[in-house]
């Protein structure tokens, strides 16, 4: 079958390492011997190219940063709406997302300077269910002990704010420019129940659902056209080829995909 025919497929592979990755990493990934893996990524079809799965493994805090909006971003680049699922959590892993408080410019300046600022962010205990929906804007860091997995729109614009005196850049300028200074809206935020649909995101740049086993009627009148898929516990088949968890794979539509091995899985798809 020829990529411009593909009706379904395996998503390539990349891992990344980073500073803050883990050489340990949980079932069923494993790290390279001597590499700290701190991402891995799934390299999107044509058909999907706006959205981008990703698997994130941390044993330090990452930075504290943002993400511009579409009409924020340069010319040509879009912007960056994420949302994170907590696959495993060591205990007292924690995500900052928002300021407890109203803050300024200046102020927020001023405490990025000086380190304050991570003191200043809203801190919330993590744990394997736990689903953060992160508007662009919205300023945040992922603490140490954690594996998400990550939905976002495809776009790689960081403006960090403070790194913990790692010697990478800071984006301040642009950082406060975009920065939402408030809290994070509690309803953005949930803990799921086990063995349960749930729908997590209904726009404005994707959608995405959690599945238990084959999707419910509901569940398909909701996607139509290229999906994304998946799996975190059993496997789907995609023509043939099974996606196992720990990989992610594509379909031209949702009822191309085979759940029966299926117990848990993600399925999304940009909106517009």
């Amino acid at each position: 079958m020829t990529e411009g025919r593909a009706r379904s497929g395996k998503l390539p592979v990349l891992s990344v390492e980073k500073v803050w990755g883990m050489d340990t990493l949980p079932v069923p990934f494993a790290a390279p011997a001597g590499q700290r893996i701190g991402e891995i990524w799934f390299e999107p079809p044509p058909q999907l190219d706006r959205l981008l799965v990703k698997y994130l493994f941390t044993s330090e805090k990452l930075s504290v940063q943002v993400h511009p909006s579409d009409a924020q971003a340069p010319a040509g680049a879009s912007g960056k709406e994420e949302c994170w699922l907590v696959i495993d959590a060591a205990p007292g892993a924690r995500l900052a997302i928002g300021f407890e408080d109203e803050i300024s410019r200046d102020e927020m300046r001023a405490a990025a300077l000086d380190g304050s600022i991570e003191h200043l962010l809203q801190w919330h205990p993590a744990r394997p269910g736990d689903f953060f929906y992160l508007p662009a804007g919205t300023v945040h860091a992922i603490g140490s002990g954690l594996s998400l997995v990550e939905i976002q729109q495809n776009c790689d614009i960081t403006y960090r704010l403070f790194d913990y005196g790692r010697p990478r850049e800071l984006h301040l300028d642009d950082a406060i420019a975009v920065a939402s200074r408030g809290p994070h809206p509690a309803e953005l935020r949930r803990s799921l129940e086990p063995g349960a649909d749930a729908q997590l995101v209904d726009g404005p740049r994707f959608r995405l659902d959690r599945i238990a086993g084959p999707p419910s009627s509901a569940t398909l009148a909701r996607y139509s056209g290229p999906v994304l898929v998946v799996p975190l516990e059993g496997a789907v088949s995609l023509e043939g080829v099974r996606i196992n968890p720990g990989e992610c794979g594509w379909a031209a539509d949702l009822d191309l995909v085979d759940f029966r091995d299926a117990l848990t899985s993600l399925v999304a798809q940009p909106c517009g």
